[in-house]
């Protein structure tokens, strides 16, 4: 696959590791340093406008840029004949994302929205044992996910609903809200609460959710700016056991799943434990997932109205319950 990155940031560099055995083609970056760094780990060449960096001989257009500007260059991509990759949430506000999802209806573009969480291998085994039955019928999902921000963060583009759309609803809360959806299906919001407790900031920075499906299921979720240390906790409850994803890697620890059986007799549970140690692979499992999509042309994993979905729900919880 022939690839143009257009936003040379943390996220970006990830992405162009993701992508290695790929040709990168062009990377794009509005700060010209940062375009050039990217450009001499990868023999791509730096370019400082993305509408040039779609025009080039590329099948597809990797998105890793602010969310202010994801939906107007993921469209524009999409119109160049593109297939995409944007990184979630793929915009600002539901109307950004539904503009995504129609252009790429009407041109047939394979659009995937980057909610990596779902490739890390505590996860994808997690789907595996509740699609084989043995936790039984799902019961809830209780999760969370957090850091405790920096000097200055109150400061930073995430701070600014302009720019990000909203505060830790819209960036961690939407990891939340998609695996909770990837297990249980659609959600609709029963109680939310977008509170500032902590940042001098006009953005929410902690959420707090409680969500239910169709058949009753329930997903209570937080996600805060103020956890400290770093956070993260997926539980899955089902009639005949639950399951337990703690850690991320790196500064969030080292990546468990958990699984307890509930024995016939009740009582302690049958408890298996398996660690995932090393580098973070879900990077590169997302973009596995999306150049098969391309190339078999199926919906992928994750993709742009899994993004319509999440940012559904956003919109209602700061509609509805914005201070």
């Amino acid at each position: 696959m022939r690839l143009a990155i257009v936003g040379c940031g943390l996220i970006g560099r990830k992405r162009a590791v993701a992508a290695a055995g790929h040709q990168i083609v062009i990377v794009c970056d509005r700060d010209e340093g940062r375009a050039r760094q990217l450009a001499e780990t990868t023999t791509a060449r730096p370019v400082y406008d993305w509408r040039e960096a779609i025009k080039a001989d590329i099948d597809a257009v990797i998105v890793a840029t602010t969310h202010d500007q994801l939906a107007g260059i993921a469209i524009g991509a999409i119109e160049a004949g593109r297939h995409v990759l944007v990184e979630k949430p793929a915009g600002r506000t539901l109307a950004e994302v539904q503009a995504i999802a129609a252009a790429a209806a009407k041109h047939r573009r394979i659009v995937k929205t980057g909610f990596n969480h779902r490739f890390h291998p505590a996860l994808q085994k997690a789907r595996a044992i509740v699609d084989s039955g043995a936790l039984g019928p799902l019961m809830f999902i209780r999760a969370r996910y957090g850091h405790g921000g920096r000097l200055g963060y109150e400061k930073e583009w995430r701070a600014q609903p302009a720019i990000s759309g909203g505060g830790e609803l819209i960036d961690q809360g939407s990891h939340l809200i998609d695996l909770s959806r990837w297990f249980l299906g659609d959600l609709t919001v029963d109680y939310a609460a977008v509170p500032t407790l902590f940042w001098d900031m006009p953005a929410d920075d902690n959420c707090f959710m409680a969500l239910h499906s169709k058949t009753g299921q329930l997903a209570w979720l937080h996600a805060s700016w103020t956890e400290w240390k770093n956070t993260f906790s997926f539980e899955i409850f089902g009639r005949d056991g639950k399951l337990v994803i703690d850690g991320l890697g790196g500064s969030y620890g080292e990546e468990r799943l958990t699984h307890y059986r509930m024995l016939p007799q009740m009582g302690p549970p049958e408890t298996t434990i398996c660690n995932y140690s090393g580098e973070d692979g879900s990077w590169k499992t997302e973009f596995g997932d999306f150049v098969a999509a391309v190339n078999d042309g199926r919906r992928p994993c994750g993709d742009i109205a899994d993004a319509v979905a999440n940012l559904a729900i956003v919109d209602e919880i700061y509609r509805k319950y914005r201070p």
